[in-house]
């Protein structure tokens, strides 16, 4: 059995405004030694599965930085303080595509990078999205809603059309509900 790592102490390190860096100190419990590890904090996400009445789900275009380029995905976004995260689901249906839906399950809940981030990502499926406004981007957003037939989904993973970790993750649960 695996045994937890004493924490000997914490440092705060920077704040990047969407998550902030700690560095940790904690004691192996197997060799006794003390070894330093980063951290980065972030709030929790939530990713979206939009599914509509006539089985197409609602993925978006959008232009990630990390890539230097467009990646296919599915609407999503970070938990605000006190929000619940199925009321940030309902939020960033609306926001990104101007979807909403009549109901919302909670299909699972992932750590996406227990190595270095200390948060969760929550995946709810929203059934019988229905288009009901024009999104509302944040300043640094340009989204494209697109819909794509529930039966191309595992089409779009295979080719590498859908490349997004946590969106995997999220269709995974969707296609294993």
């Amino acid at each position: 059995m695996v045994e937890d790592w004493k924490l000997i102490s914490t440092k705060p390190l920077h704040d990047y405004r969407i998550f902030r860096t700690r560095a940790d100190i904690r004691k192996s419990p197997r060799t006794g030694n003390e070894h330093e590890f980063y951290v980065l904090e972030s709030v929790d996400w939530v990713n979206i599965v939009a599914v509509t009445d006539d089985e197409k789900i609602v993925l978006i275009n959008q232009f990630r930085h990390g890539v230097s380029g467009s990646v296919l995905e599915i609407p999503g976004g970070m938990i605000d303080e006190g929000e619940q995260p199925i009321v940030s689901a309902e939020r960033e249906l609306l926001e990104e595509t101007g979807f909403a839906a009549k109901e919302f399950i909670e299909l699972g809940c992932v750590h996406p990078n227990p190595a270095l981030f200390d948060n969760r990502c929550y995946t709810f499926l929203a059934k019988s999205a229905v288009k009901v406004k024009d999104p509302e981007f944040e300043g640094a957003e340009d989204i494209e809603t697109v819909l794509y037939p529930v039966s191309e989904i595992k089409k779009l993973i295979k080719s590498g059309e859908i490349t997004h970790s946590l969106v995997l993750n999220a269709l995974f649960f969707y296609l294993n509900y």
